[in-house]
């Protein structure tokens, strides 16, 4: 439960959906491979004192290597997540770590929302956070997802949030309408 306090009233903003996925799809296990390479360079280089390659950067450069490829980039994809929650007043996502906060969907801006099977490629350009002509995704992994349609003024702001418990998000999502009305 999320809960804030404005002057003396304490105010609650349950949490009636959370999700958290993580991004595993195939070609990010294949990053392994630089970092298992940077990993047997820098020990044949550094520590047996062997050349590595047929043209052998500098100790210092395997070093740098081995950090960049070795540590941090493995770090990088091992800490990215989405957080999916719904709350009464509206939708929160975050992308670690992207994002430093949540976005807010406001529940009573939504027109329409409908659990949909997509094609990320073609539909949005991926996994991620894109932008494409069917409006903004946020997506982890597989195919299925939500649909909102968001009044914004005159225009509507079209979300797909994708989700391996997309029926939960769906239901959550009705509730916190009905909760509004």
């Amino acid at each position: 439960m999320y809960c804030t306090t404005e002057g003396m009233s304490k105010i609650c903003n349950p949490v009636l959906f959370r999700e958290v996925q993580k991004m595993d799809q195939v070609w990010i296990r294949l990053i392994g491979i630089p970092v298992v390479l940077s990993w047997y360079g820098a020990y044949q280089q550094l520590f047996l004192h062997r050349p590595f390659g047929n043209n052998p950067a500098p100790d210092w450069m395997m070093l740098v290597l081995l950090l960049v490829f070795g540590i941090l980039f493995p770090l990088f994809f091992y800490s990215l997540k989405m957080i999916t929650e719904v709350r009464k007043d509206g939708l929160y996502i975050r992308f670690y770590p992207f994002h430093f906060s949540f976005r807010f969907f406001p529940i009573k801006t939504i027109q329409n929302y409908e659990v949909v099977t997509y094609n990320p490629i073609r539909d949005y350009g991926g996994w991620g956070i894109r932008y494409g002509l069917k409006g903004t995704a946020y997506n982890t992994k597989g195919n299925r997802g939500v649909h909102f349609e968001f009044a914004e003024g005159c225009k509507v702001k079209k979300l797909m949030i994708g989700s391996q418990v997309l029926e939960k998000l769906s239901e959550a999502v009705r509730r916190a309408i009905k909760m509004q009305n």
